[in-house]
């Protein structure tokens, strides 16, 4: 049975970014050689980038030292003051260490000049770290938010307040997201779903919570049911918002399937802005502040290794995606399936067909919520809706409280 869920509509502020490029440097820009009566005298300024925002120029122009050496790091957000966004964000987590680092141990290269990448893009030696933000008391059920592809555990902002007045609530980057480690492929980690699943087993053994809520988003709901396949005794509720649950669903917009292209995946996956803002904002109706957007820009300035890792789960989500929802279905649907499951749906998704999914529902027995005014990443449109909704689920449901 499907439970409709009247909300207002959102507003966000909206920002374009047009580019603006040098006119000249002493480097490779010249103002040329032009026949005229009176010389042009040649211009020398430091080669710089730049885009304008809300009448506020952002440069990209910073040393090479605070990147890693393949990637640019600047603009008004990235200058590692402390004042920005994406530092706040990071002072309120900490870093968890899970799941053992395979591989040879050697320096990473970036697959494209094999040159050595720098320190914010090598792994661990041992144990990758997990960048985590907790919220709320820990004598409390604990309820664990699961963000989808491409995103961050950024994206739950507004629903940890709402879930930490009765929970215990803990949201994490994957690997190759967010402030999470993102090893280079062959280099610890090749970002197949079969690795994701055994990585959250575990992370999940590590924060040494009690039976836990899970509540997962988008594309990796899949990698998630297989997991909890294996341990629906360490699980009370399960809340999926918008997973790929049809057939139709295996195939990825190509917003996100340009990404495994050969040589166009590479070049995409370094862009700031088609990695992170396209992706977040042709989903559905979500339109991204600024401060917002530079909190998820932040991985790709900083680091070529955010690209690269997102390269290579397009790759894999595009191989193994179609098996992976036939195995989620067939889980979901069996008689031995025990977790109470119930899946949250923002009909504004613009990535995922709403055809099938009720009917999907009705056959396996799993309550359906939907959300009219949210699109795919129902979190980031209807935030503090899915907070209440979801802790209004899992208290009446699992825990009896009142």
């Amino acid at each position: 049975m499907a439970v409709h869920i009247s909300s207002p509509s959102p507003s966000f502020q909206s920002h374009n970014l047009p580019h603006r490029f040098p006119t000249s440097s002493p480097s490779s820009f010249s103002t040329g050689s032009l026949k005229s009566r009176t010389p042009i005298p040649r211009i020398k300024k430091s080669l710089g980038f730049s885009c304008r925002s809300s009448n506020e120029d952002f440069y990209i122009d910073a040393p090479e030292s605070v990147g890693d050496g393949f990637s640019f790091s600047g603009g008004k957000y990235s200058i590692g003051d402390g004042t920005s966004p994406a530092d706040e964000w990071f002072k309120k987590g900490k870093f968890v260490k899970a799941h053992p680092v395979s591989g040879t141990g050697e320096k990473a290269k970036d697959p494209i000049f094999g040159l050595t990448m720098g320190g914010s893009s090598q792994a661990s030696a041992d144990l990758f770290r997990w960048f985590c933000v907790e919220s709320g008391s820990a004598d409390n059920p604990p309820i664990i938010l699961i963000h989808g592809f491409p995103s961050q555990a950024y994206s739950y902002r507004k629903v940890l307040p709402i879930l930490a007045k009765n929970y215990f609530v803990i949201a994490f980057d994957w690997i190759g997201f967010g402030f999470s480690d993102k090893p280079l492929p062959k280099n610890g980690f090749d970002y197949t779903l079969d690795e994701y699943v055994s990585s959250l087993e575990s992370l999940i053994d590590q924060l040494g919570t009690s039976k836990v809520s899970l509540v997962v988003q988008g594309y990796f709901a899949p990698a998630v049911v297989k997991y909890a396949s294996s341990h629906q005794e360490k699980i009370n509720d399960l809340i999926l918002i918008n997973p790929p649950i049809t057939a139709k669903h295996a195939n990825l917009p190509s917003t996100l399937s340009i990404f495994s292209n050969f040589l166009l995946g590479e070049i995409f996956s370094q862009d700031p802005l088609r990695a992170s803002d396209k992706a977040l904002t042709s989903a559905g109706p979500y339109k991204m502040k600024e401060d917002d957007a530079m909190v998820y820009r932040r991985p790709y300035l900083t680091s070529g290794s955010s690209g690269f890792a997102l390269n290579a789960i397009s790759r894999s989500m595009k191989k193994e995606l179609k098996n992976y929802i036939e195995d989620m279905r067939t889980t979901l649907m069996d008689d031995s399936w025990k977790v109470q499951t119930t899946v949250c749906w923002g009909q504004r998704d613009r990535w995922l067909s709403y055809d099938g999914v009720v009917d999907f529902c009705n056959d396996s027995k799993h309550r359906l919520v939907e959300l009219p005014m949210a699109g795919h990443y129902v979190q980031e449109d209807s935030g503090e809706e899915l907070g209440q909704l979801i802790a209004k689920m899992i208290r009446k449901r699992s825990f009896g409280i009142s």
